[in-house]
């Protein structure tokens, strides 16, 4: 059975920082690139930070470049994102994608809230 599981959100001020995490069970996690998505309230779901299977390549939303990092850990199926410098409109549910050419598998998400 494929999951994903975000961990990590919550409520945080802005300028501080959080670390997101998803740990992926049920598939050949290596194989797959995997992404951060966010979706605000009324918006849609964006693009914020991607990997590769090797984690040798990474690419950001123009949003978040220079404040989030997102790393993989494949020994222990997992992705990160570290978010710092949070502004409020880093308010969003938190998802994390792996893709494998035409199969994608989501995870539940996370709740992350920028607010003073």
């Amino acid at each position: 059975q494929v999951q994903l599981v975000e961990s990590g959100g919550g409520l945080v001020q802005p300028g501080g920082s959080l670390r997101l995490s998803c740990v992926a069970s049920g598939f050949i996690f290596s194989s797959y690139a995997m992404s951060w998505y966010r979706q605000a309230p009324g918006k849609e779901r964006e693009l914020v930070a991607s990997i590769t299977s090797t984690g040798g390549n990474t690419d950001y939303a123009d949003s978040v470049k220079g404040r989030f990092t997102i790393s993989r850990d494949n020994a222990k199926r997992t992705v990160y994102l570290q978010m710092n410098r949070l502004k409020s409109e880093d308010t969003a549910v938190y998802y994390c994608k792996a893709r494998y050419y035409s199969r994608n598998y989501w995870g539940q998400g996370t709740q992350v809230t920028v607010s003073s």
